[in-house]
């Protein structure tokens, strides 16, 4: 124990002897720069370890970064979708407009609305039954989706709402075979009537009479007539023109111009005279009861 005791004073002292060397040096650095050399290869040296001692956090922030820039790639890419849906939705009247815009019509606003309240809806299944072309979509009638509601993809019209729950709704494409659609030409302004043949992509116009001027790759629009379907929307491109003997009728196909075998994202179309909108106190379903009771094909007609 007295041995112990008797080492404080060299401690102490050796203490004061490195507190001053420690000063002198600090000094000589800050004044003559005497130690930058060796300041500079002790950072040489310990500088593969510092890397490695902030590997690991170096590595995390990396991969923090790469998700966050995942995420917010994906949010991007999605609302950019979407507006691009909603844009050429509503451009697709442009083609109609400028026709009418050349026949002089005094009336432009009462065919052509570009204010019609629209939703975006995803489809969730696709019936595979040969003889019926329907989807059911992720949107009801909590979003106030009613029957006979038309459906359209950036190109064109899809098909309407023939059935309608609380959280998903039936739709049926154009092509259905039960399905018809007033339309007009686009450049003439005749109307006719196409009905779905249940092939993919065809359509058939009934009554064209034989001396109608209808050629190859003539646009046919919504004609607005019956109220179900907005009008000056894309319907078709005629695709093949055929004048059978001995009938009265021509043989008229058509091809719908949506993609109604990729669309992955549709548009629900309110349009601004919807009787739904002027009765909002009652819900959609209870507004359109009364024409689940007639037949699809008589309802759009």
């Amino acid at each position: 124990m007295k041995s112990l005791f008797s080492q404080g004073p060299l401690l102490s002292a050796r203490l004061i002897l490195f507190v001053i060397i420690s000063i002198v040096m600090m000094t000589m650095d800050h004044r003559y720069q005497h130690l930058e050399n060796l300041r500079s290869d002790l950072s040489l040296v310990l500088e593969p370890l510092r890397q490695v001692i902030d590997l690991p956090f170096v590595l995390a922030d990396g991969i923090s970064e790469t998700f966050a820039t995942r995420t917010r790639l994906l949010s991007e890419n999605k609302e950019l979708r979407t507006q691009n849906l909603l844009l050429k939705g509503q451009l697709q009247k442009f083609s109609a407009l400028e026709s009418e815009n050349m026949r002089l019509r005094a009336l432009l606003d009462s065919s052509f609305k570009v204010g019609d309240k629209v939703l975006i809806a995803e489809l969730v299944r696709v019936d595979l039954d040969p003889f019926t072309r329907q989807f059911v979509i992720n949107k009801g009638s909590n979003d106030n989706i009613y029957i006979g509601q038309p459906l359209l993809d950036a190109d064109g019209i899809i098909g309407q709402v023939i059935h309608v729950s609380r959280y998903s709704s039936t739709a049926m494409l154009i092509t259905d075979p039960s399905h018809a659609l007033p339309i007009q030409m686009n450049s003439t302004g005749q109307r006719a009537i196409a009905v779905g043949t249940g092939r993919p992509n065809e359509l058939e116009l009934l009554h064209m009479p034989s001396n109608t001027r209808l050629r190859e790759g003539e646009l046919l629009v919504s004609s607005g007539l019956g109220g179900r379907f907005p009008a000056g929307y894309p319907v078709a491109r005629v695709s093949s023109v055929r004048n059978v003997p001995g009938q009265a009728y021509l043989h008229v196909i058509a091809e719908p111009v949506a993609k109604l075998q990729r669309s992955r994202e549709v548009l629900l179309v309110w349009p601004a005279d919807n009787p739904l909108d002027r009765a909002a106190a009652q819900t959609a379903t209870e507004a359109t009861g009364n024409e689940t009771t007639q037949p699809t094909g008589e309802a759009t007609r």
